[in-house]
C-alpha cells in the first residue's frame, strides 16, 4: 500500500492558507524550491491542478478549494497530535481561539473566562465576538459557540442547552395596532426581523398545535442588540432571547405577547473542527464550557 505524501498535504494546506508560495516557505522554515516541487508532486499524484498561477495572483482552482479544507484538516490532526503528547505530561497550557455570537459572547461567555484563566493560568484565549456565522476550520478557530439549529457538517456538535425566545412589543405598538390574540394574525402586523434565527416564525400552543409565521417588517438585522431601538420605538413586534432582551420586559418598555404560543427554543451549540484529536488546552475549555452554559 502507497502511503500518502503527507508532507506534500501539510506544505499544500500552508501555501493555500498564505496564498503564496514564498509565504508558506517562510512559515515553515523551507525553501520557495522545496515549497514548488511539494505542490508539483501533489498535483502529479492527484492528476489536477491545485492553484492557477500567474505573475501576481496565486488562487486556489474549483478542485483545489475543497482540497485546501482536507489538508488543513490533515494539518491541524497532526498538530493536535504532537501538542496532545506533549500536554499529557504537563499543565494545558497556549493559546485557544473561541467564536462567540456578539451580544450572547458580551453578556454570558466574556464574564465566565475570568474564571477560566484563573483556574488555568497557561492557558490564553482568544475571544472572538460576531454575529457572522464563522468558518471555523477555514478561519483556524478550536471551538465555536452558535444559537441555531445546525444543519448536517463535518463538524463536531455538541448541544449544550436550549435557549428560549419570546414575542414581544412596546405598549405604544400595541395600543396603536392592537395585540395579536393568535400566531396566525401576525402576518397583519409589522414584524421586526433577527436574521440569525433564520426561517419563518414557529410557534407552539395548546394541545400541541403548531403555527408558522414568515416574519416582514420595517427592519431586519443579523445583530439582535440593533432592533431593540425600533422595538422599544414601537415600530414592530420581534421575537428575541431573553440574553437580548435584557431588562426592557421588567421596565416595561416592551411586553410579552401570545404567553400560550411560545416561539420554538433554539438550540446553543458548541462546535469544534471534526478532528477529535484535540491539545489539553483546548480541552480544558470545552469542559468548562459545556459545565458552566449547559444550563
Amino acid at each position: 500500500m502507497r502511503l500518502p505524501d503527507l508532507e506534500a498535504w501539510a506544505i499544500f494546506a500552508t501555501v493555500a492558507e498564505h496564498r503564496s508560495f514564498t509565504g508558506a516557505a517562510e512559515t515553515l522554515g523551507l525553501s520557495k524550491a522545496t515549497v514548488s516541487k511539494a505542490i508539483a508532486r501533489l498535483e502529479s499524484d492527484l492528476g489536477q491542478s491545485l492553484f492557477h498561477r500567474t505573475s501576481r495572483r496565486l488562487a486556489l482552482t474549483e478542485a483545489g478549494r475543497p482540497l485546501a479544507e482536507r489538508a488543513a484538516m490533515i494539518l491541524a490532526s497532526a498538530h493536535a497530535a504532537e501538542e496532545a503528547a506533549r500536554d499529557a505530561a504537563r499543565t494545558p497550557v497556549g493559546r485557544v481561539r473561541l467564536a462567540a455570537p456578539m451580544t450572547f459572547g458580551v453578556s454570558n461567555v466574556a464574564p465566565l473566562l475570568a474564571d477560566f484563566l484563573s483556574a488555568h493560568p497557561g492557558i490564553e484565549v482568544e475571544l472572538h465576538l460576531s454575529d457572522a456565522r464563522v468558518d471555523i476550520v477555514a478561519e483556524g478557530f478550536d471551538v465555536a459557540l452558535r444559537i441555531a439549529e445546525l444543519p448536517d457538517s463535518s463538524l463536531r456538535a455538541r448541544r449544550l442547552c436550549s435557549i428560549q425566545s419570546y414575542l414581544v412589543a412596546a405598549p405604544a405598538y400595541l395600543q396603536r395596532r392592537g395585540t395579536p390574540t393568535h400566531p396566525g394574525q401576525l402576518g397583519e402586523h409589522e414584524l421586526l426581523g433577527y436574521t440569525n434565527l433564520s426561517g419563518p416564525w414557529r410557534f407552539r400552543g395548546p394541545g400541541g398545535a403548531e403555527v408558522s409565521v414568515k416574519a416582514q417588517g420595517p427592519l431586519a438585522a443579523n445583530s439582535g442588540e440593533a432592533l431593540i431601538p425600533a422595538l422599544v420605538a414601537g415600530l414592530g413586534i420581534a421575537r428575541l432571547p431573553a440574553f437580548i432582551l435584557g431588562d426592557t420586559m421588567e421596565t416595561g418598555q416592551v411586553m410579552e405577547i401570545l404567553p400560550d404560543w411560545r416561539p420554538a427554543p433554539v438550540g446553543l451549540h458548541l462546535l469544534t473542527p471534526p478532528s477529535p484529536l484535540r491539545p489539553a488546552r483546548v480541552e480544558a475549555l470545552i469542559a468548562f464550557l459545556g459545565e458552566r452554559l449547559r444550563d
